[in-house]
């Protein structure tokens, strides 16, 4: 009687053990950060060299900035663009024409890779940038970028993608020089999340 109660109770802890590790796989979180040209939460990391500094908790978890879809309509409030709306990150927001390292882009044709920690159904990627005569020394608000024309806009297809994809033919303005931010928009199929990365960019 007692090794069949200790059989039951072993029973018991294997199949309590296996629902919880399916429900951990369901629950991981989905996560992504754009990887090539780097992003500013990016370029905080070790990773990526730490050439942006004292960027706060960020630089363990690039990936992290995730906030409401819908932009521009929706997702994070003005001056809280760059930190998807998060005050753990709220570093991010900072903004001066010399905060942030600077990446070199050319005008023309440009490709954007994300680097993915898990992937999830997708409902679009998008990139905007900002405006010609926006200014560096105020905090990234929807009036800072050209929403009318983002510089690419590709369908998802509600397709789970790869851990890394390459948006391709995105185009910078050829009139655009200097400094510029970007910034990209990563809206998920079946939630109602998505994660937003801004690059620093010196666009000759």
């Amino acid at each position: 009687m007692r090794k069949t109660t200790v059989l039951t109770t072993c029973a018991s802890l294997v199949l309590m053990a296996a629902s919880s590790l399916s429900y951990a796989e369901q629950a991981k979180p989905f996560h992504g950060y754009v990887s090539n040209p780097p992003s500013r939460a990016f370029l905080c990391t070790s990773q990526a060299g730490n050439l942006n500094k004292n960027c706060g908790a960020i630089q363990y978890e690039p990936q992290s900035l995730e906030g409401p879809k819908g932009f521009p309509a929706n997702g994070p409030a003005d001056g809280h663009i760059a930190s998807a709306g998060h005050d753990n990150y709220a570093q991010l927001d900072e903004q001066s024409p010399t905060r942030w390292h600077k990446v070199e882009l050319n005008t023309g044709k440009q490709s954007f890779t994300w680097t993915l920690t898990a992937a999830h159904k997708t409902e679009r990627w998008r990139f905007f940038i900002t405006k010609k005569d926006w200014d560096p020394s105020k905090k990234l608000t929807r009036a800072q970028f050209d929403l009318d024309k983002p510089i690419c806009d590709q369908d998802g297809k509600g397709e789970v993608p790869a851990n890394s994809i390459t948006i391709k033919d995105c185009t910078i303005p050829t009139d655009y020089k200097g400094y510029h931010v970007i910034l990209g928009v990563w809206d998920i199929a079946d939630t109602g999340n998505a994660f937003y990365q801004v690059i620093d960019t010196d666009i000759k």
